[in-house]
């Protein structure tokens, strides 16, 4: 018999201790509505998990199994559940978007998640369809780290989520006050108010000269956030998972989807208590600014790891991104002059059986924006805000790299081949990264991660409104990786949606898009035959009576008394042929003028 040796039996306990000490964390999720009053103000219907809301903290550590069944007790709406932050490296089937890497969730269907964690940092869970988590359907999702480079400093950890909060169902947001042709400039619903840990009465008990992590998310619909704790200094050590160098600052800002930890230490002393602030970003409609409110900025944070620039971009992507109405009279979002439409089959669903049309951007239809990448190129997104807000833009399966923001009103980013000379070598990296009103930003990543992953702004109406892209990474190398599980299928067929085919649905020929789902039309530049016609008749009308009024003007004049007595006739027994004649001639010239006017 063979004995190994007692290095190699060491070596084999080694290999596998990592996955002695992996964990699975399994969930059952059923999704379904309840009531709730978070901000004593108004109850009303939010979507909860088991009968309960808020919905359950996932957390979980590094190298950890998370599997959930999530089933669908809505009722009246499909629903899906995105891992915000989270990579998904080998498993982009468990991204989560509805319409893209699977199909919704019908009412009384069931969906599992299942997949590995790699990441450490903060991240949040919510659902990605029918603009719902703003209902409820959102939560924290905290991934441990054993090896936390600041943990010799930590005594205890703490997890905080901000939000703003409205006190009517998204569905009557979006369908009665929001996409509707009243809106015309489509002016976002504003929130009723904001939320700490879902509650507007946050009370927090800390220990004297304790130091804590606090893991802070913004899980929003709309609004930023900003916030500070009076009296103490917030030590930031990671921003959306991923650790930074340490920096001190007196007020982080937070749009929606971003993350922070920062270490605080608490006084030696137990005299008083000090306020947890957040102040909602204002800069929605009828705009007012806070000159006090100077947070830090992140774009001068430095990645732990000290990741260098990226090179020179193998790939450049423009997106301009700006408001306007389509023929139905409704305010939508444009990436260059595109809103997005959800493909009449799920986008990955295409990638995996179209073989090797898979590279071909025009097989994922005309509205899901789609760009095809190559495995490892470096890409750059410049992107150019030409709307007056501030917009959080989240890419999926990736972090980029915050190569360059500009200031407010700088307008758009000319210079594509962007010199390196005057650029952070060690730039800023998250997955979430707020542009400035009328300003641009550039971003970085390396296409290492095959799959297909959204670029959206992160305020659920501009998501609503078409303000997404999708990136097709990798295609082929995509389709020898993954293999869907059988409820893909089940929870499509549930639906009646198909799992194959182009964005329209054709399998024969993959490059005919004849069906695919598209927006509404353009406004014509002009006229349409209909208004020309519209014009016609008013000008007929209004020479017409302008005629009759000229000819009346230059007939014989009444007598004084024959008038006066057609005046006053209106309460005499009778007409005398005078007083007929006049109110026959009176009746016809206002009856011309008023068609006129029409």
């Amino acid at each position: 018999m063979f004995l190994p040796s007692l290095q190699s039996a060491a070596a084999c306990l080694l290999a596998v201790l990592p996955v002695a000490y992996a964990e699975t964390h399994k969930y059952d999720f059923d999704i379904g509505w309840v009531r709730a009053n978070p901000d004593g103000e108004a109850e009303r219907p939010v979507i909860g998990i088991n009968g309960a809301w808020p919905i359950p903290m996932i957390d979980v550590t590094v190298g950890d199994r998370i599997v959930i069944n999530a089933h669908n007790s809505l009722g009246n709406q499909s629903t899906s559940l995105h891992f915000h932050g989270l990579y998904q490296n080998g498993t982009n089937h468990m991204d989560g978007p509805g319409g893209v890497v699977q199909c919704g969730i019908e009412p009384g269907s069931t969906f599992t998640y299942n997949f590995t964690v790699e990441q450490p940092g903060m991240y949040w869970y919510h659902s990605h369809s029918h603009g719902q988590y703003p209902d409820g359907l959102r939560g924290p999702l905290i991934i441990r780290d054993p090896d936390f480079p600041y943990q010799d400093d930590v005594d205890e950890e703490l997890v905080l989520t901000l939000s703003d909060w409205y006190h009517d169902e998204m569905d009557y947001l979006i369908n009665e006050l929001f996409m509707v042709k009243s809106n015309p400039s489509g002016a976002e619903p504003v929130p009723n108010n904001a939320l700490m840990n879902d509650t507007i009465n946050f009370k927090l008990p800390v220990k004297p000269n304790t130091t804590y992590r606090f893991n802070v998310v913004n899980v929003g619909a709309f609004a930023g956030q900003y916030l500070w704790i009076e009296g103490h200094t917030m030590r930031i050590v990671e921003v959306d998972g991923i650790y930074t160098e340490s920096a001190d600052a007196e007020m982080v800002y937070l749009s929606a989807a971003q993350r922070v930890s920062f270490l605080l230490t608490t006084k030696n002393e137990t005299s008083q208590n000090f306020p947890i602030v957040i102040s909602m970003d204002t800069i929605f409609p009828n705009a007012s600014f806070v000159d006090e409110l100077d947070p830090f900025d992140d774009m001068t944070l430095i990645p732990y790891d000290r990741m260098e620039l990226l090179p020179e971009p193998d790939r450049i992507v423009q997106f301009d991104v700006m408001m306007d109405n389509l023929h139905d009279g409704m305010n939508y979002a444009f990436f260059n002059n595109i809103t997005y439409v959800a493909a009449k089959v799920p986008t990955l669903y295409t990638a995996l059986n179209a073989g090797e049309e898979a590279t071909n951007p025009a097989i994922y239809g005309t509205y899901t924006h789609s760009t095809v990448l190559e495995k490892g190129e470096v890409v750059q997104i410049v992107l150019n805000n030409l709307d007056t807000g501030r917009h959080p833009f989240h890419l999926h399966g990736h972090a980029f790299q915050a190569v360059y923001r500009s200031e407010e009103d700088a307008g758009t980013f000319g210079d594509l081949n962007i010199k390196e000379s005057g650029l952070s070598q060690i730039p800023m990296r998250r997955d979430t990264v707020v542009v400035w009103p009328t300003g641009n930003i550039v971003l970085r990543f390396r296409a290492d991660n095959p799959g297909v992953w959204l670029f959206h702004c992160h305020i659920e109406w501009h998501i609503v409104s078409g303000l997404i892209a999708t990136f097709i990474e990798a295609p082929l190398d995509l389709q020898k990786t993954i293999s869907l599980p059988s409820n893909h299928f089940e929870v499509c067929k549930a639906g009646n949606v198909s799992t194959e085919g182009n964005a329209a649905g054709n399998t024969d020929d993959y490059l005919d898009l004849t069906g695919e789902n598209h927006p509404p039309a353009t406004l014509p530049p002009g006229f349409t035959p209909r208004g020309i016609v519209a014009l016609v008749f008013s000008c007929v009308c209004g020479i017409l009576g302008v005629a009759v009024v000229g000819w009346y003007g230059m007939s014989a004049p009444v007598e004084d008394t024959a008038l006066q007595q057609g005046v006053l006739g209106n309460e005499s027994s009778g007409d005398s042929p005078a007083d007929q004649q006049c109110r026959d001639e009176t009746t016809v010239t206002a009856a011309s003028t008023s068609a006129g006017r029409a």
